[in-house]
């Protein structure tokens, strides 16, 4: 990312944000509400558009208001998971897993449905497969959102506070998820407010406030001597 910025009316929700994240490294994103977390998630996978500087996934770049058409190569590296599951309702687990993989990419079904077996076993909900959204809990669901991000065969996963909506026992089961994704090498980009999550997994941490960076390091860094005024103010808040 190279000086993103992005304005919703006279309000800057991005000010200028440069940064790069490695492959197979695991980035927490915290800071105060409508610091631009989210907002900087969206932009890399199109669903805002930013107004200046660019970004740059791969082989693709992003340029600021460039055609819808330039975030095709991105989707296909990177899935999203968002804090209201997103799920259809009407489809049972296992074929919110296969959907995408056979009507977008034009996988088998039989292909698809073994694969989406697998994967709702790699995140503990084989026996689940056939159960409707209505009949999960909430943790239950989140990780049926991860299976079917993963089901596309992403590069790594960009995750919106996929366990704000959670109590504590359910916000685990979704964490020890993506505590074994790290694990396998996947890039993991996740906006938190779990500090806990922030300081046990994440390589680095960019403690977003205002629109822009106010610190950024390794957890142990940022969480245990923070040298901006902004940063200190916030982890006062977060850490009491």
């Amino acid at each position: 990312m190279d000086g993103v910025s992005k304005t919703y009316g006279s309000r800057s929700v991005l000010d200028g944000v440069s940064t790069v994240i490695a492959p197979g490294e695991t980035v927490a994103l915290i800071g105060p509400s409508g610091g631009g977390k989210s907002t900087l998630l969206r932009c890399i996978t199109g669903l805002a558009r930013f107004d200046a500087g660019q970004i740059t996934v791969g082989s693709h770049r992003i340029e600021a208001r460039g055609p819808a058409s330039q975030y095709d190569g991105v989707r296909r590296m990177f899935g999203m998971i968002f804090q209201d599951f997103q799920l259809f309702p009407h489809f049972t687990a296992l074929e919110n897993v296969i959907e995408a993989p056979v009507r977008v990419r034009g996988q088998p079904a039989a292909e698809a449905r073994e694969r989406g077996l697998r994967l709702l076993e790699r995140v503990g909900l084989a026996e689940r497969a056939n159960y409707y959204p209505r009949e999960l809990s909430g943790g239950q669901k989140q990780r049926v959102a991860i299976a079917r991000a993963l089901a596309m065969e992403p590069r790594g996963l960009l995750c919106d506070e996929i366990t704000s909506a959670l109590d504590p026992e359910l916000k685990a089961e979704v964490l020890d998820v993506l505590t074994d994704l790290k694990q396998e090498g996947l890039t993991l980009i996740v906006v938190t407010h779990e500090i806990h999550f922030a300081r046990r997994a994440a390589d680095r941490i960019l403690l977003l406030a205002d629109g822009r960076i106010a610190e950024e390091g390794p957890p142990e860094t940022v969480l245990g001597s923070p040298t901006s005024d902004r940063a200190r103010k916030f982890l006062r808040t977060v850490m009491a």
